[in-house]
């Protein structure tokens, strides 16, 4: 596997030390330029720039494992995914679904839904959710026709039943009763079994492994964004039983810490409105996110070798 750094945003500085763990090729790509009209959401022709970048950056070898920096740019894991040639089963690990219709096209909140836009894309299976976005998901603008229909599974960690407007007919990790989504969460479950479900619903022998390090507790992470209850040694579980029954065919990381810097005060009230306030993390909490990054990627790597 190669090893791709996007620099949007400063926050994976120096992240090649202690990184060679086997990889191919290393590289990295400075997009610091794009970053702030990138950042939360993005206007298609900005989108177009980062794309062109990209490709005179040099082919991307198969498979690549990409760093992308703060959750806020989520949603260039759809460009990436643009370059799969054959039909893909997309894991996704977040405290939040990123589902959103009513966002941006390019939007942080809204990129799982250009991701199956792409027929390359065979299902999304968004792992780990906790958030109050399945709060009445339906008003929230959640894709619950998608949800529906198959082509997304989403299999919360742990997350009360969620409150919607019709009936819906009972899911692959849901009932409907009394009006409401009840969930079969996965903190419910013994963690062979919970890796198991998630493992049934991975529609293709090609996976691509997209992690929001949000999904992740605080003591093994710290993120712009409220985060989960997922622990890393879960979900290092979970990546390493996906590469022993699939082809880990790519996989990108995002959920740095880094400090605001938007190119608009329509994203900065965006921001302020929807993350958390707490102050800059230490030297230490940025010192663990490193380790928890090394040992994701060491993952992925093995995955990636496993099949």
């Amino acid at each position: 596997m190669h090893l791709e750094i996007l620099d949007l945003d400063g926050s994976l500085g120096g992240h090649e030390t202690g990184f060679e763990l086997g990889w191919r090729s290393i590289r990295r790509v400075d997009l610091r330029d794009l970053g702030p009209a990138l950042r939360l959401w993005s206007r298609a022709a900005t989108i177009e720039r980062a794309r062109v970048r990209l490709q005179a950056s040099g082919d991307r070898p198969d498979p690549t494992v990409t760093l992308v920096g703060s959750g806020d740019f989520h949603h260039l894991t759809a460009l990436l995914l643009e370059g799969l040639r054959e039909p893909t089963t997309v894991v996704h690990l977040d405290n939040h679904p990123d589902w959103v219709r009513l966002a941006p096209r390019w939007h942080c909140g809204s990129w799982v839904n250009q991701a199956l836009r792409l027929p390359q894309v065979a299902r999304v299976v968004t792992v780990g959710v906790c958030s109050d976005d399945l709060v009445w998901p339906g008003l929230k603008g959640g894709n619950l026709p998608a949800l529906v229909a198959g082509r997304l599974r989403l299999l919360p960690l742990s997350h009360p039943p969620s409150r919607v407007l019709r009936r819906l007919p009972d899911g692959p990790s849901w009932r409907y009763q009394s009006g409401h989504m009840v969930w079969n969460n996965l903190a419910d479950m013994a963690a062979a079994t919970a890796i198991d479900t998630v493992l049934t619903q991975i529609a293709t022998p090609r996976v691509w492994i997209t992690i929001d390090k949000d999904v992740l507790r605080e003591a093994d992470a710290v993120c712009n964004w409220d985060q989960g209850r997922m622990s890393l040694a879960f979900a290092l579980e979970l990546i390493a039983a996906i590469g022993r029954r699939h082809a880990v065919v790519g996989a990108d990381i995002c959920g740095e810490y880094a400090p605001p810097g938007f190119s608009s005060a329509v994203k900065r009230w965006e921001a302020h409105r929807d993350q958390p306030r707490r102050p800059a993390p230490d030297a230490l909490a940025l010192e663990r996110n490193r380790h928890t990054n090394q040992r994701l990627l060491r993952a992925l790597l093995q995955a990636g070798a496993a099949c």
